[in-house]
C-alpha cells in the first residue's frame, strides 16, 4: 500500500485512529482484476482477488450497445469510507481485451476526527486494450479527508476512459452541507509501458482554509467531473473536433476539453449544480469515445441509477 504520509496536505491528519488500528481487517480493502480474451476471443474477467470490505462478483454482459462487453461493479460491505480506511485497486486489461467497471453506488466519505481515507489505484492497459471506468459520484461529508493516487500504464494503441465525479457534499442533508469537508486530494499520473511519463495532474481542495467559490475554481457550481481519455493521437484529434464545449447558464452547466501532454489523449471537465446533469454529459462524452474506438454507442443509463 502506498505511503500517503509524504503528501504535505495530510500533515494535520496523521493521528492514529483509536477504535480500530490503521490497516485492520475491514479497513484495508483490495481488488485485483484482470481481463483478457478467452480461446473464443471473448473478453472475460480471468482473475479477481478481493479483500473485504471491497466486493466484486462475476462479470455480467448486459450492455445493449456492446453486449460482448464484460461489466463489473465494485461494491462495499462496509458502507461509507470512514476514518483510517485504506483501499487499493489494480485493474489490468490484456492485449485486445475490453471491459467496463463502475461502482454499485456513490462513494460516501464519512465525517472524521483523527486520520483520513485513502485510495491507491493502478491501471495497466496492454496493446489495443479498451477500458471504460465510470464510478458513481464521490460525496465528501462534513469534516472528511479523502486522498486518491492513480497510476496508469498504457500502451500507445490502447484506450482508457477514466471518469470521476465529485460533489461538494450532501447538498440536501438537513440545511445543506456543501464544501465543509477538510480535504480532497486527487493525483493522477500516466506512463507508457517502458516507464516514459505522459502527464501528471493533482488537485487539492481545502475549502475550510481557502474557499473554492472563486471564478476559475468551483464558483457557483456544486459538482465537478474530471474525465481523462488516453487514446491514440488520431482518435483523440477526431474526438476533440466533435466535442462541443459550452456554458449553459439556464441549465447551469459548463463543459471544456483540451489535449493532454505528449499527444497522449484528452482531458474533459464538467461543472454543474446537480449530479445527474453532469453525469449525463459524461456519459454522452463516453458514448462519443466508444463510437470512435469501437463503432458502438453507450446505451441509455438504467432508470434506477
Amino acid at each position: 500500500m502506498k505511503d500517503f504520509t509524504q503528501c504535505r496536505e495530510l500533515a494535520p491528519y496523521l493521528t492514529k485512529t483509536p477504535a480500530m488500528r490503521l490497516g485492520a481487517p475491514g479497513k484495508n480493502g483490495k481488488l485485483d482484476l484482470v481481463f483478457e480474451l478467452d480461446p473464443d476471443n471473448k473478453s472475460i474477467m480471468r482473475h479477481w482477488d478481493r479483500r473485504a470490505p471491497l466486493i466484486v462478483q462475476q462479470e455480467l454482459y448486459f450492455d445493449e450497445g456492446m453486449p460482448e462487453m464484460p461489466c463489473v461493479y465494485i461494491l462495499s460491505s462496509g458502507g461509507p469510507n470512514v476514518d483510517g480506511d485504506r483501499y487499493e485497486n489494480r485493474f489490468t486489461v490484456r492485449k485486445d481485451a475490453y471491459a467496463f467497471i463502475s461502482t454499485g453506488a456513490a462513494t460516501k466519505i464519512a465525517e472524521m476526527i483523527y486520520n483520513y481515507s485513502a485510495l491507491k489505484q493502478t491501471f495497466v492497459l496492454e496493446e489495443n486494450a479498451y477500458l471504460e471506468y465510470l464510478p458513481e459520484a464521490t460525496i465528501p461529508c462534513r469534516n472528511s479527508r479523502y486522498v486518491t493516487d492513480t497510476d496508469i500504464h498504457i500502451h500507445p494503441s490502447a484506450t482508457l476512459f477514466y471518469g470521476e465525479i465529485y460533489t461538494g457534499g450532501r447538498k440536501y442533508y438537513k440545511d445543506g452541507e456543501l464544501f465543509v469537508y477538510d480535504l480532497l486530494s486527487v493525483c493522477t499520473r500516466a506512463f507508457r509501458p517502458d516507464g516514459t511519463p505522459l502527464f501528471r495532474e493533482k488537485m487539492v481542495a481545502e475549502p475550510k482554509r481557502k474557499s473554492v467559490r472563486h471564478v476559475g475554481v468551483m464558483h457557483r457550481y456544486d459538482v465537478f467531473a474530471n474525465v481523462i481519455v488516453l487514446t491514440p493521437e488520431k482518435d483523440a484529434a477526431q474526438i476533440y473536433e466533435r466535442t462541443r464545449v459550452f456554458i449553459d447558464r439556464e441549465e447551469e452547466l459548463a463543459v471544456g476539453i483540451t489535449h493532454l501532454p505528449n499527444r497522449s489523449g484528452l482531458i474533459f471537465k464538467v461543472l454543474g449544480k446537480e449530479t445527474q446533469p453532469v453525469k449525463r454529459i459524461v456519459r454522452e462524452f463516453c458514448s462519443a469515445v466508444r463510437m470512435q474506438i469501437k463503432g458502438k454507442p453507450l446505451p441509455e443509463e438504467f432508470i434506477w441509477r
